[in-house]
């Protein structure tokens, strides 16, 4: 496994695999890695001939107060994870590189970021989709593997790669899901046991919803109500939202008949957790 650090040799090399007529699979992390990020390097190591990884910690996705300072990180352990999964190349930039003094250049996508995490994290996904933009022009990749659970972003994502033409595709993966139903997340670590307990409800409540729905509840109020009684009910938990949306342009739906998804997101304690679910099928994601 190569490790690089510098955008110039990062694009060095993705510049040389397309050359050669090699294809690029990459997956964009912000490290500490768990089983859902090495399920996306499996994937995309059965996808291509060439796996990238990036390890950056972003700054600009994270807000006044958020948890940029105590963000966990182990790279020693990363490093060691991504060799075993069969990583060509680990790419770790450091801040100073991708945003050098005086950057003043932002990607903006406009009506998918409006609402859900969005609204309660302004300019998140502005420093999401910069980033993005700028390791897809530093990687190069034929294939961008990124996993469902954060499925808003998934969606900002791709509607930043049909805008721009971007010659790639990007490709969303299932959430890997811990045997107790918790989705995966390298914020799970924060979660104390009792904590750990009060966050099943998350899963707990997108089960119901899906259950019910496949029972023939299709009204998206009823099943809201649901999902807001058993996650508000647990201790040291509040609900941040919970919608049914449309898995093209994330508008709400308030009668399921075609695919939706039902986004959430809700603060455990100190934690802020987010999860979602497909209602009345699966829409036609790439995977």
């Amino acid at each position: 496994m190569e490790y690089l650090t510098s955008p110039q040799e990062m694009q060095y090399w993705a510049n040389e695999q397309r050359r050669v007529g090699r294809t690029v699979a990459f997956v964009p992390t912000m490290g500490y890695f768990h089983q859902g990020h090495l399920k996306l390097m499996e994937y995309g190591r059965s996808r291509a001939d060439r796996l990238v990884v990036s390890l950056f910690v972003n700054p600009l996705q994270f807000g006044p107060g958020e948890d940029f300072a105590r963000y966990p990180r182990d790279e020693k352990r990363d490093q060691a994870l991504a060799q075993m999964a069969g990583v060509d190349v680990l790419f770790l930039p450091a801040p100073e590189d991708l945003y050098p003094v005086h950057f003043q250049t932002y990607v903006t996508v406009e009506k998918v970021t409006q609402g859900l995490c969005g609204a309660s994290r302004p300019g998140h996904f502005r420093g999401v989709a910069t980033v993005v933009a700028k390791l897809f022009n530093l990687v190069k990749p034929h294939w961008a593997i990124f996993g469902l659970k954060d499925y808003q972003q998934y969606v900002v994502i791709r509607q930043m790669v049909r805008d721009l033409n971007l010659d790639l595709e990007v490709v969303g993966r299932p959430t890997i899901r811990e045997n107790d139903g918790l989705a995966m997340s390298s914020r799970n670590v924060y979660l104390s046991p009792q904590e750990r307990g009060s966050a099943l409800s998350l899963s707990a409540a997108l089960k119901t919803a899906q259950e019910r729905c496949r029972a023939g509840e299709h009204r998206a109020a009823i099943l809201l109500d649901e999902v807001v009684r058993r996650i508000s009910g647990q201790p040291d938990t509040r609900l941040d939202y919970a919608r049914i949306v449309d898995p093209e342009t994330l508008e709400g739906v308030e009668f399921i008949k075609d695919p939706a998804v039902l986004i959430l997101a809700a603060w455990v304690g100190k934690t802020r957790l987010i999860d979602n679910g497909f209602l009345g099928g699966y829409p036609d994601c790439p995977a």
